[in-house]
Formats: C-alpha cells, structure tokens, sequence
C-alpha cells in the first residue's frame, strides 16, 4: 500500500475512534453529574432517569454534528476530485 492510501485509512479509523467517543461521553458526564447531585444532596435515585435520557440526547446531537462535518468534508473531496470519475453505482 502506498503512503496516501495507508493516510486515508488512518483518517477513516480516527473518524470511527471520534464517533465514538461522541456517543460515550456526554453520557457518562450526565451519569456522573447525577451521581454527585445524588451522593452530596441526597436526592433520590429518580435522578438517573432524566440525566440517562438528556445524555443520549447530547450523544445523537454530538454524533449528528460530527456526521454533518464528515459528509460536508466528502462533498468538498468530490468536487474537488471532479465529475468524470467513475463509481460503483455510477456507470455512465
């Protein structure tokens, strides 16, 4: 494999390892949140429900910004490659 394809293979890996971390961490950030508001204010466990619910909401709009920023940066890469390449659902 050339460099240039070993390049673009890393890139892609970052772009799955980036995804993710999306996901993960804003969840784990509400939970912990809500493990400390429930240990120091002694605050019933009910607390986990709404802090789980509002960190898979910031997870999917974390991973939607980051798939809009990869699809806007493939469109970049198409226009600049040009329109006589050929794809694979793309014959003519």
């Amino acid at each position: 494999m050339d460099m240039k394809r070993m390049s673009k293979l890393a890139g892609q890996f970052v772009m799955v390892g980036q995804l993710g971390l999306s996901l993960i961490m804003p969840l784990l950030i509400c939970l912990f949140i809500c493990y400390l508001i429930t240990t120091r204010l002694n605050v019933g466990g009910w607390v986990y429900i709404p802090g789980f619910i509002m960190g898979l909401g910031s997870s999917w709009m974390t991973a939607y910004k980051v798939y809009l920023s990869v699809t806007k940066r493939e469109e970049k890469n198409k226009q600049r490659r040009g329109k006589d390449e050929v794809y694979f659902n793309k014959h003519i």
